[in-house]
């Protein structure tokens, strides 16, 4: 049955099977009637050989579903096989891949870009700070693989989904998912933020002893932490999360600070690992925060500053708070907090402890 035929449609079919045009708006035309008309012509014996020989192959719907099932069956398996599979942030971005079409979408284009993914993510958290270029060469043979492209999205939708935060799409945003897994986008941009240290052991190290002279805050950079290597001599560096904290921190004598300014940067890395003293070490009271401390905990041997559930607990109730986002994280130095941060869902941002931070700071 064909609906709202054109004039011309009409009087093509008419003319091919030989019939009257009565102007009707709808017409139904019989496959058997067209076979037959084609083969009295001598043009074809039926009319699937003349639909090849006009068209082309002719898909099979089944065979073609049959097909795109196979190779996204395919892809799960390859994403299946990642050195992360078993972790629920890599199950998570998983399974938003096929939520949200792009798995579907993948499977349309070959799937080139799921495979190169896993093999990039395989290859993170980087044992060792590596050039962006570098890993893109090592993962795909292009070191432009991770420039913009949309295997670049990919892997950083699966980086925002490993330390819980959104996907960022400002340049600040996408390097410092990149640095979270060890990967160097710009040396230059990869900076952390001190107050009060002393150093020694070269140029940098004499920059830093000045800036504490005077309480003055100093941004050191990956590049200088690299091609001037220094070792911090303060007995106790305490590490922050947020600005803020640091500047109030100004007026306290021979405070030492260093502010990681949300996820820590490899410079913010380098530097801790540069401490020959105590490190001790917070955040927010959210899921990134104690995410953090945890970490610093296992690779640093560094002591949790105020992340304790008294603290989270008092500084709860003095305000209202913003929910808490993301999956959850362990707290194993009080496994108590991470269990009630859980319980009440709410978040506790470290400026509101800033009066206990900087008593902390002037009796250390």
């Amino acid at each position: 049955m064909l609906e709202e035929v054109t004039d011309e449609e009409r009087r093509a079919v008419a003319g091919l099977l030989g019939r009257k045009d009565r102007g009707a708006a709808s017409l139904t035309v019989s496959p058997t009637a067209v076979e037959a008309t084609l083969r009295r012509a001598g043009i074809c014996d039926d009319l699937l050989s003349a639909v090849l020989t006009l068209t082309g192959p002719v898909s099979v719907r089944a065979d073609e579903r049959a097909r795109h099932d196979h190779a996204r069956t395919e892809l799960v398996e390859i994403l299946a096989g990642c050195r992360h599979a078993s972790e629920p942030w890599f199950a998570e971005w998983s399974a938003r891949l096929a939520a949200d079409g792009t798995l579907t979408k993948a499977v349309r284009r070959g799937g080139g870009v799921v495979r190169q993914a896993r093999v990039v993510l395989d290859l993170l958290p980087a044992a060792s700070p590596i050039p962006i270029s570098v890993l893109a060469e090592r993962a795909t043979g292009d070191t432009k693989a991770l420039a913009g492209t949309p295997l670049d999205r990919l892997v950083l939708r699966a980086l925002a989904a490993r330390i819980s935060t959104p996907v960022e799409t400002t340049s600040e945003g996408r390097r410092a998912l990149w640095e979270s897994a060890g990967v160097i986008v710009d040396d230059l941009a990869s900076q952390v933020l001190v107050l009060g240290l002393r150093a020694t052991g070269s140029a940098l190290a004499d920059w830093l002893n000045a800036a504490a002279d005077t309480a003055t805050p100093f941004r050191v950079t990956l590049h200088q932490l690299v091609t001037m290597p220094l070792l911090v001599t303060t007995p106790r560096v305490f590490v922050c999360e947020n600005p803020a904290v640091l500047r109030a921190a100004v007026t306290v004598p021979g405070a030492a600070l260093i502010c990681t300014e949300g996820i820590p940067s490899l410079a913010c890395h380098r530097l801790v690992a540069a401490c020959a003293g105590e490190v001790w070490w917070r955040g927010d009271f959210d899921w990134t925060g104690v995410r953090t401390t945890a970490e610093a905990q296992a690779r640093y041997g560094a002591t949790p500053w105020r992340m304790d559930m008294t603290t989270y607990r008092h500084a709860l109730g003095r305000g209202e708070s913003e929910a808490l986002k993301g999956s959850s994280a362990d707290s194993p130095w009080a496994p108590e907090l991470a269990a009630h941060m859980a319980v009440t869902a709410r978040a506790v941002m470290e400026e509101r402890l800033i009066g206990e931070l900087l008593e902390d700071l002037a009796e250390a």
